[in-house]
């Protein structure tokens, strides 16, 4: 396994290629596939459009195309999008930040569900990165404002920045060797059965390039340590450690052990079986019911281990109270302080010795 491309999903942040599909209005019959993209992408120009065309960046029905190609309506286009060098001269912007720790070198947030982490098409300004360098102006010198992973738009919780260039270098080499330990908590459908490791390839769904899913070929290694906090009548109240840190990475296994995340847009599931209230509370939830609980990392100036911990944001909590009501429990939800002594916890997340986990799912 190559350790230095453990964490691409993390780290390529200022070159990510997003991938989007499109179809061909009627109105747009006639006109060259350039021309047409353009009236499609506005934020684009034509001769940036016209590059992607060129570099086959652009599937037409699933095959390459020229720019001067004529259109007849309702084809599929398939366009690969990246970021172009002049991104890097993001705008710093004014925002409320929630900042859990900072000293001389690092910062640690707790981000929002719905603020994006990194400047990208169609959410250019308003982004986690705009407010990092209002916030601390000397960002700007640290490559992608110091950030050196990040959380789904709809996911909240934590997230260690670097403020200069050697922490950053430090960080992302504790990534790349798996030490930086990341812990979530999670709402997701169903009696989840088990305590274990999930491990197999994920890759972008070939039926859909917008999502990604597990693959058998072509794939990155993503593991998912998974241990069972409390269950309800039709839900369960999940901690799941990253090993691994792909692109919706959690999201992805949980439904791959048909346990999908309360409210996931993508990988979810609307008809789950639960009471009216619990419906409502869902439907206002807005994300999924995901968290980034705690962050563990070797300080890059001291060498101390550090670790961070983030409280259930209210949405979350309001959710978790409802359905331990359901269950006959106290709606009083005991995840904090007290929480872990009664399950026979300890400070020290022990997911990655091989005696304490079952590999329950593994798909080569």
């Amino acid at each position: 396994m190559n350790n230095a491309e453990d964490y691409n999903d993390d780290l390529d942040l200022a070159v990510e290629a997003q991938v989007i599909e499109l179809t061909v209005p009627n109105e747009l019959a006639g006109k060259r596939l350039d021309a047409a993209l353009a009236h499609m992408l506005p934020d684009y120009s034509r001769s940036r459009i016209t590059t992607w065309i060129k570099d086959e960046q652009v599937m037409l029905n699933g095959k390459t195309a020229q720019p001067k190609h004529k259109l007849i309506g309702s084809e599929h286009l398939t366009v690969t999008i990246t970021p172009s060098l002049e991104t890097a001269a993001f705008t710093a912007e004014e925002m409320d930040l929630d900042i859990i720790y900072e000293d001389d070198t690092v910062i640690v947030i707790n981000k929002p569900a719905g603020l994006v982490v990194h400047p990208a098409s169609g959410n250019w300004n308003g982004t986690l990165l705009n407010g990092l360098l209002h916030y601390c102006p000397e960002l700007s010198q640290v490559p992608r404002a110091g950030i050196v992973h990040r959380l789904d738009k709809d996911t909240s919780g934590l997230m260690v920045v670097a403020k200069t260039l050697p922490a950053q270098n430090n960080l992302v080499q504790q990534l790349q060797a798996r030490t930086v330990k990341r812990i979530y908590r999670a709402v997701c459908n169903g009696i989840v059965p088990f305590d274990g490791k999930i491990e197999t390839l994920i890759g972008r769904d070939p039926h859909n390039r917008l999502k990604m899913a597990v693959v058998k070929y072509g794939g990155k290694e993503a593991i998912t340590h998974v241990r069972v906090l409390e269950r309800y009548l039709n839900h369960s109240y999940v901690e799941c450690a990253l090993e691994t840190g792909r692109t919706h990475q959690i999201r992805v296994h949980m439904r791959e052990a048909r346990h999908p995340l309360v409210a996931d847009p993508v990988y979810g599931n609307v008809r789950h079986l639960c009471s009216d209230k619990v419906k409502e509370v869902v439907k206002n939830l807005h994300r999924q019911a995901l968290h980034a609980y705690r962050l563990s990392f070797v300080h890059p100036v001291t060498g101390e281990l550090v670790s961070f911990e983030a409280s259930m944001p209210d949405d979350m909590y309001h959710l978790l109270s409802l359905l331990r009501l359901e269950a006959g429990l106290d709606s009083s939800l005991q995840h904090e302080a007290g929480y872990a002594d009664e399950m026979g916890m300890d400070d020290d997340d022990d997911w990655d010795d091989d005696d304490d986990v079952e590999v329950i799912y593994v798909r080569d």
